[in-house]
């Protein structure tokens, strides 16, 4: 018997040329899918669209952190994904560019509640989302369709123009997308709404849309985006079958960035790395030559490898647009919303710039998103809250970027955490709770933890 993730999800007929609905979410991902499924269970009559077709891959890191299962279970789907195979995180080992490690214990607590973290294949996790999202969307007596490209978005302008490529900011008023069904031979249909959601991933098309054609403002800052690469493999020795530790090694020619072991059960390993783009264009570096080179040469790596095997046709690479402040940004990272649209996840520009995790945002967005629109609020305040909430973890894990790219402070940084309980303690509660990640803010209490 096949895996149900494996298969296809039924979403049922294309809706009508034309017709109106109370939002339209462009992207069947966990941040579009989430927001679909907030909306519809506020009542709200919603039409989803995803671009590929059940099963369909995505590639990424496959972490779903703490942040990310509250969203899960509101939702209803926490308990599929555990009736499913996955592997449970109860640690992060870190190493640095000498070679030194240092365990961090997520918090015994969650682990218990099974409210630590999850690693599975990102193809398992979407399924999950977007089938659950597909029934509460069907059941509020809204549509969801897949194979559906959006091709434009469509404005009505100060002027009373409906150009969908000329911009005058604030003027303008989004109208409804046009999307083309089935591939470039599909039909072409056009559907309307005066909310539209953008989560379509690091090229949504309603993301350029807005911030690059409408307001005229830079989406791509090439040193705020990551590039990733991935590999799935077997036979990896030393990770863990159903529970353990997920791995974050800083190697020295992957600095700023690091290379990454996540088991995501049944003896699969997500195996793999990345860089700022920015450096990575400086230093003329392409990442697959460098996972090689890590896996076949480094010195903690190149016997855990010995009789491991690369799943065929698992690598593959993306990009990362990083939630860290930039400067001159009005609306920080930067613009998510005018006109009726509201971004959300990666099409927001919230990926973590230290941890590279980017689901957990996208799920935390996506209710907002859900909620501005439910109660009609502005996108000025969408934009407010996203930043208000998220926007202190996010300049915390800039800063530790910019210091990660200094090999010896990384050195210093991780053999003093594995000589210092006190450390270990402080780095999971920064991982597990808001409230200690407030510390970061002072010095005071930084330098006694370090230094002393």
């Amino acid at each position: 018997m096949g895996r149900a993730w494996e298969g296809p999800i039924e979403t049922g007929p294309v809706p009508n040329d034309g017709l109106a609905f109370d939002a339209i979410v462009v992207g069947g991902g966990p941040g579009g899918s989430a927001t679909a499924g907030y909306l519809a269970q506020g009542g709200a009559r919603v039409l989803l669209l995803e671009k590929g077709v059940w099963p369909r891959d995505k590639i990424c890191g496959d972490a779903v952190g703490g942040k990310s299962l509250s969203h899960v279970a509101a939702l209803g789907v926490k308990a599929r994904l555990e009736a499913t195979p996955h592997f449970r995180v109860t640690g992060i080992l870190f190493s640095s560019p000498n070679g030194k490690t240092v365990r961090v214990p997520l918090p015994e607590e969650d682990v218990e509640r099974l409210e630590a973290g999850y690693s599975l294949p990102r193809a398992q996790f979407d399924h999950l989302m977007f089938q659950r999202a597909t029934e509460l969307v069907l059941e509020a007596g809204g549509a969801v369709v897949q194979g559906a490209e959006v091709q434009s978005v469509l404005f009505d302008d100060g002027a009373g123009g409906d150009d969908p490529g000329a911009g005058s900011g604030a003027q303008r008023k989004v109208r409804g997308v046009e999307a083309q069904i089935g591939g470039r031979s599909g039909e072409v249909c056009t559907w309307t709404s005066t909310n539209i959601v953008g989560a379509a991933g690091y090229r949504c098309p309603v993301a350029t849309a807005l911030v690059e054609e409408t307001f005229s403002e830079t989406m791509v800052d090439r040193m705020h985006y990551c590039a990733g690469y991935r590999e799935y493999w077997t036979g990896v020795e030393g990770c863990g079958a159903e529970m353990g530790d997920i791995e974050i090694h800083f190697v020295d020619s992957v600095i700023p960035g690091y290379f990454w072991l996540f088991p995501v059960a049944e003896g699969v390993v997500n195996v793999g790395i990345g860089m700022v783009m920015g450096v990575l264009d400086k230093q003329k570096k392409k990442l697959k030559a460098l996972q090689a080179d890590v896996i076949a040469n480094h010195p903690l790596f190149k016997e855990r490898f010995a009789n491991a095997t690369m799943v065929e046709g698992s690598g593959k690479g993306w990009q990362l647009p990083f939630g860290s402040p930039r400067k001159g940004e009005a609306h920080q990272p930067r613009r998510a919303a005018g006109c009726g649209i509201r971004l959300v996840g990666d099409a927001a520009s919230l990926v973590d710039p230290f941890s590279g995790e980017g689901v957990g945002n996208a799920l935390v967005s996506g209710e907002m998103a859900a909620r501005h629109i439910l109660e009609q609020r502005t996108e000025e305040e969408y934009m407010q809250e996203v930043w208000t909430v998220l926007g202190k973890e996010l300049t915390n894990s800039y800063r530790m970027q910019k210091l990660s790219r200094k090999s010896w402070l990384l050195n210093w940084f991780v053999g003093k955490a594995g000589r210092k309980p006190a450390l270990q303690e402080m780095m999971t509660e920064m991982i597990a709770s808001k409230e200690a990640q407030e510390n970061l803010h002072s010095p005071l209490f930084m330098a006694r933890t370090l230094l002393f």
